[in-house]
């Protein structure tokens, strides 16, 4: 089958809200400053009614990834799941815009789009609210071959790894890749979805997965280490490449037979990490559908990393492509 996308993504679908926020707010609301916390339906109305005027737009960790792939200039297909609501509405709308291919059925009749609440204070941390909705309503059903097969990555968010059917979507899509000479990469998403998973992930990335992204957190709880390096050590060889990003630090990729380290785009001042983690994968991911070195992938994944952390929200306001010319890339 021909080559359609640079990138295929199954993840959460979600109307993201997005507001400043203080300190303050976040203790009387009982909120952990940094955390991502699963609320219910209720409690989503009634934090939204309680935030400051924010930004809305569809969002998703993959979804902001294919998002940083179009902005790059690449072909991606997004596999999520909306509700037949008004902001099931705003997500379709919103990701076809950028050009990127959904065709996936909404839910009907029962939970609501998925949203998430996401506080940013002064200095640039988010504390997310998240209700998942129809979002984890996704079964293998919803993943179609044709998309999977005509696409060089397909990308799969750790977050969609809680529910059995979705995880079930994920294995027909390592299926379908596998039989095609495709390839799968897995972003681990978070720690605590490491820390309740950690076994069937590690199953699933050394019988099904190519390439995995983390952050320096999530690969150490995976393997259940404080040290880095030893962390790094024992990814290799479970994967053919794994990305992990260490914030101001940069990134380190690891092959069988290499270790690069890539250091991180200077930027005068965070604004809001909302989606750096997605947008490093959506650089990243761009250059190796595109057959760049890894050391480029690595330095693309950083620029648009720091585009995104340099205004709010998780998507780029400025031309990625653009960006990479600049540099060079």
């Amino acid at each position: 089958m021909p080559e359609l996308y640079d990138v295929a993504a199954i993840g959460n679908a979600i109307v993201d809200v997005i507001a400043p926020s203080s300190d303050a707010f976040l203790t009387a609301q009982g909120m952990a400053k940094g955390s991502m916390t699963l609320i219910d339906e209720e409690r989503a109305q009634s934090l939204y009614g309680q935030m400051a005027k924010g930004k809305e737009s569809s969002g998703g960790s993959a979804a902001n990834t294919v998002a940083g792939i179009a902005s790059f200039g690449g072909r991606s297909a997004y596999i999520g799941k909306v509700a037949a609501d008004a902001l099931g509405d705003v997500f379709i709308r919103d990701i076809k815009a950028i050009g990127v291919a959904y065709e996936v059925e909404r839910l009907s009749g029962g939970l609501p789009t998925a949203r998430c609440l996401i506080n940013v204070t002064p200095d640039g941390q988010r504390t997310m609210s998240t209700f998942l909705g129809a979002s984890n309503q996704l079964t293998a059903r919803d993943v179609d071959p044709t998309v999977v097969e005509s696409a060089h990555i397909t990308y799969l968010e750790g977050y969609l790894f809680d529910p059995i059917e979705a995880r079930r979507a994920f294995a027909k899509a390592a299926g379908f890749a596998r039989a095609s000479s495709r390839l799968i990469a897995l972003t681990l998403s978070d720690a605590f979805v490491v820390d309740r998973h950690r076994a069937a992930l590690l199953q699933f990335i050394e019988t099904e997965v190519d390439v995995v992204f983390a952050n320096e957190g999530e690969i150490k709880s995976l393997f259940q280490t404080d040290d880095f390096n030893e962390a790094a050590a024992a990814i290799r060889g479970r994967a053919s490449i794994a990305a992990i990003t260490r914030s101001e630090k940069g990134s380190v990729v690891v092959t069988a037979g290499d270790v690069i380290v890539a250091t991180a785009q200077p930027i005068a001042k965070v604004q809001d990490t909302t989606g750096a983690g997605d947008q490093y994968a959506a650089g990243f991911l761009f250059g190796l559908a595109k057959g760049k070195p890894l050391a480029q992938c690595a330095q693309l994944g950083h620029i648009a990393a720091a585009e995104v952390i340099s205004h709010y929200g998780g998507r780029p306001e400025t031309s990625l492509k653009d960006l990479a010319a600049k540099a060079g890339l």
